[in-house]
This record gives structure tokens, C-alpha cells and sequence, in this order.
């Protein structure tokens, strides 16, 4: 079997079976986005930010860490279908939700720990984000945000002078609808591919350059 080759993959998502064809070493998070999907949002694309997290069989996972060849016959569930409006209120409520990239898969891998642990404590909620990194908030809102999930209300943003309010945004980015530059990008856009030297410092000199004049 070529791995390189289209295959068609049936699989359950957010509840209703649907048929992709990807190449075998396609990752779930490209074919995700590819078919709309884009509250799977990709930072790394190397399994080390965990932005792309989704549930697969219950559990969250790198959605680009895994390829389509394990994804047949599973159950996935993404932002677009699994976070409860409890989980996403707490976030909006502590200001939890901030620049966005992050949190999709901030309240994926929440709501992994909070199936299994409804009233967790802030070291159960610190492991089960551990993988997920953010550079905005320094975690303590989102722990926040875990451990008060479904206990209060939405909070309306109402209040004297100095009361916190809710973030205008904060729904959109919680349910991974905020739109961001990768999420959208033109048929007619310019692809510019970063290549990295090896090398900290090295000497180089430029060859025949006629062809470019």
C-alpha cells in the first residue's frame, strides 16, 4: 500500500459519520481544516503547542500528530462540537480567552479532564493543560476558568466603575470561530516557504545569478 496515495477514511465527527479522502500519512488536523474545520487551529504543526487538540475516543490528542490511517472507525470530536456552553462561559468570564490561538484546544483538553473529573482540583486542571501552551494569559485565568466551570452562571459584564467585564470576543475565540490569517487564505495567495540555516554562522558566496536579472 502506497501511503502516498488518496484513500477514502469513514470516521465519526461530532457525532456524524463522515467519509475523507486523505492520503494515509495526512495528518487530522490538515484534513480538519481542509474540510472547514478551522477551529482546529495549527501553531507548531509538531505536537509541541497543542493548539490542534481534539478528542479521539475521548481522549485529547495532537490532531497534527495523528495521521489518518489511525483515525478510521473513530470517534473525533472537535471545538465546533463538543466544548458545553458551562466551559466556554467560564472562560469568557475570567478573561481565559485572550490573543485565541491557543484556546480551542485549551477547552478540549479542559473538557477531557472535566468528563472524567467534574469539580477538579488546580493541580488536576494544571496537568490536564500541561500540553497546551499559551503565552498570553500565564495560565493562572484559565485555571481559574477549569476549576469554576459550571458552577456559576454567564456573567453579564455588568457593574460599578473597576467591575470586570466579558470580552465582546470571548465567545467567538472559545468556540474556535475567531478567524485568523491561516484560517482563510485566498486561491490566489503567494505561498513563501522559511528555510532555516543549520548553521549558527557560516560564510556563503552567491554563483551564477543571470538567470534572475
Amino acid at each position: 500500500m502506497n501511503l502516498l496515495d488518496n484513500r477514502t477514511f469513514t470516521f465519526s465527527l461530532n457525532n456524524v459519520e463522515v467519509t475523507f479522502a486523505a492520503q494515509s500519512v495526512s495528518t487530522l488536523a490538515d484534513v480538519l481544516r481542509a474540510n472547514g474545520l478551522t477551529g482546529t487551529k495549527i501553531g507548531c504543526d509538531a505536537g509541541d503547542c497543542g493548539a490542534c487538540t481534539v478528542h479521539l475516543d475521548g481522549a485529547a490528542v495532537c490532531a497534527c500528530l495523528v495521521p489518518m490511517a489511525q483515525v478510521a472507525g473513530c470517534r473525533v470530536e472537535t471545538i465546533e462540537g463538543r466544548v458545553t456552553d458551562a466551559l466556554a462561559a467560564s472562560f469568557a468570564r475570567h478573561g481565559a480567552a485572550q490573543c485565541g490561538i491557543c484556546t480551542p484546544g485549551m477547552l478540549l483538553a479542559a473538557r477531557a479532564l472535566l468528563d472524567t473529573t467534574p469539580h477538579p482540583s488546580r493541580a488536576q486542571a494544571e496537568e490536564a493543560v500541561g500540553g497546551v501552551l499559551c503565552r498570553c494569559t500565564g495560565y493562572i485565568k484559565i485555571i481559574d476558568a477549569i476549576c469554576d466551570a459550571g458552577t456559576l452562571e454567564v456573567g453579564g459584564g455588568s457593574g460599578g466603575v473597576g467591575a470586570s467585564i466579558t470580552r465582546v470576543d470571548s465567545s467567538a475565540k472559545a468556540r474556535g470561530k475567531d478567524g485568523f490569517g491561516a484560517d482563510d487564505i485566498p486561491a490566489d495567495a503567494l505561498g513563501i516557504r522559511v528555510i532555516r540555516s543549520p548553521y549558527a554562522r557560516a560564510a556563503f558566496s552567491f554563483g551564477n545569478l543571470d538567470a534572475f536579472q
